[in-house]
């Protein structure tokens, strides 16, 4: 059963799609788990996936859309700021606390909101368990291999004149988030289709908006959730393979975690485990094991 809810994160109203299990009973106790997918994603989308296949293993689960994202509210329009999603995440679990039949919160990021959730698992005490899928988890290392000195140098100068033009006028600059054939898309990419995003019969919903906000480039290459997981002592899963991005970094990020851990290591790449069978499969069992073991 899904329900659509609202929950307040400061004065902004966000929006989720509430899973819950088969037979729900809101009499009985469940453990409860926040889902939200990737960079510039929403909660019809791989978020959606997940949080459908927690319910049918007995979780209630909430998808996200994230305050700038979706359906909630937050100007301006697809602005990247960990920061706010880390607040975002903290008021998904405020809201899931505060049903009476939720016994326990965790958290399941996939690809950057792995990188989010991480934030929030070395932040927020009421998070009893954590898994990433596919995880996004730069440090300033990798951003500097992936785009080099001149790259980040342009892109940070190019934030920095957007927000100041917002300020100045309320005019958003954007630039697509994915793309094989422009080069100022975020991820640009000519030998890629990235279809999950472009086909209807995958991720590419009617909700989802290929646009990132320019003026969102400070905060968002200086995401470094990589420095988090030393600071990180609840039960964390890691679910990866070698296809999925940057798979060196997952594991220096399951080394570096301070408490209980496991890693799930399988196959496909990296968008199969938003939406494909065996991959997603692999992943939600991993989890679903995981969490009722760790979760409490």
């Amino acid at each position: 059963m899904t329900r659509k809810v609202r929950f307040k994160s400061d004065n902004l109203t966000l929006v989720g799609n509430l899973f819950t299990p088969e037979n729900f009973d809101e009499s009985g106790n469940y453990k409860a788990v926040v889902v939200a997918g990737s960079f510039t994603s929403v909660k019809e989308q791989m978020a959606g996936t997940y949080g459908q296949k927690l319910a049918e293993n007995g979780f209630v689960a909430l998808a996200i859309d994230y305050s700038h994202y979706g359906e909630s509210e937050g100007q301006p329009r697809q602005y990247e700021s960990p920061a706010e999603k880390l607040r975002d995440l903290k008021a998904a679990v405020t809201y899931l606390s505060s049903l009476p039949y939720v016994q326990g919160v965790g958290m399941v990021g996939v690809c950057t909101s792995a990188g989010n959730a991480a934030y929030l698992a070395a932040d927020d005490a009421r998070v009893k368990a954590l898994a990433t899928v596919a995880a996004f988890l730069p440090g300033p290392a990798l951003i500097n291999r992936v785009f080099g000195e001149a790259e980040i140098a342009r892109r940070r100068a190019a934030g920095a004149a957007a927000k100041l033009t917002y300020e100045q006028t309320g005019e958003q600059i954007l630039v697509p988030a994915y793309s094989n054939a422009d080069q100022f898309a975020v991820n640009y990419n000519p030998a890629a289709t990235y279809d999950y995003y472009f086909n209807e019969a995958r991720g590419g919903v009617p909700q989802w908006r290929n646009e990132f906000a320019v003026m969102s480039y400070g905060p968002w290459l200086d995401f470094s959730p990589l420095d988090k997981a030393p600071a990180i002592k609840i039960p964390t899963l890691v679910v990866h393979s070698d296809g999925a991005a940057f798979p060196e970094q997952a594991k220096e990020f399951y080394t570096l975690l301070g408490g209980v851990k496991e890693l799930a290591w399988g196959d496909g790449t990296h968008f199969d485990y938003y939406d494909q069978a065996t991959q997603a499969d692999f992943a939600i069992q991993s989890i679903a094991g995981f969490f009722r073991k760790q979760l409490s």
